[in-house]
């Protein structure tokens, strides 16, 4: 593992750091916040799964996540969202190919050499970081934005017990029935009944998460009839699931939107990670 750079933050220590991944085949890079409470011992560790076109950067500058997560005592790990570099395909079209792995396994070629961000996030970088730094990994919780949120609540509710909580900003939430899923599923997995269970609406369907779940989205997210939210919410209702699906009024898509809520969802992590 390389250190490409850290900086002092709120007291904490920001790293953005990179590794061969076996799974992947390719370097990936990954940012980690470490509060001040790191230097005295292992800390619960909160996931920012980022959206199309992001590296793990994006979260990292403009969330606003760090003063929060110091101000709890919390770890940040921003993620990147694809496999990139020489010998990796893409797509000449934004939500395809890199800064678009949809944090699945791809099987169709030319993406399933190098498109496994589900056993990436899921496997190979908790593995890394549990062994490389001072967390708590026995205490972790999930938080993403639009694909990103569509990763952290399939995850949340695919991986039974490996989180406390489960966030999103105007997540992605019926992938199967959009263009924003549909189009990708098909180029990773090929036919649709290849496609599996990696919907949110379908995963909550069939039993939902088994703690407290946090979902904002603004009212006038300029991609709104991709997201899926109404089937969803109906899903979430049906299923009693603890939790909220808050309709932020006059709100988009962007990260002013996701910074002006990120306290709240930091805190609500906290609430979990700290019980």
């Amino acid at each position: 593992m390389e250190t490409i750079s850290t900086n002092t933050c709120f007291g904490g220590v920001q790293g953005v750091y990179k590794h061969a991944s076996d799974v992947t085949g390719t370097d990936m890079t990954f940012a980690l916040f470490l509060p001040a409470e790191a230097q005295d011992g292992p800390v619960p560790l909160l996931w920012f799964l980022s959206g199309l076109t992001c590296t793990h950067e994006n979260a990292m500058t403009k969330a606003g996540a760090q003063a929060w997560a110091a101000e709890q005592g919390i770890a940040l790990c921003f993620p990147d969202t694809s496999p990139r570099g020489e010998g990796v395909p893409d797509d000449d079209a934004y939500d395809l190919g890199q800064g678009a792995g949809f944090y699945i396994d791809a099987t169709q070629a030319p993406w399933d050499k190098h498109f496994k961000m589900w056993s990436y996030i899921a496997d190979e970088l908790p593995a890394l970081l549990g062994a490389e730094f001072p967390l708590d990994m026995d205490r972790q919780s999930i938080t993403g934005h639009s694909m990103g949120g569509h990763g952290a609540l399939t995850m949340a509710m695919a991986l039974k017990g490996r989180f406390r909580s489960v966030s999103a900003f105007s997540p992605i939430l019926n992938p199967t029935q959009s263009d924003w899923g549909r189009k990708q599923f098909a180029a990773y997995w090929g036919d649709e009944a290849n496609w599996g269970s990696h919907d949110a609406t379908l995963l909550m369907q069939g039993g939902g998460f088994d703690g407290p779940m946090l979902i904002d989205t603004g009212t006038d997210d300029q991609f709104w009839d991709l997201l899926g939210t109404d089937a969803f919410a109906t899903a979430f209702a049906s299923q009693r699931q603890q939790g909220q699906i808050r309709l932020q009024q006059g709100y988009d898509h962007s990260y002013f939107f996701i910074s002006t809520f990120m306290e709240d969802h930091v805190a609500f992590h906290a609430d979990a990670l700290w019980r």
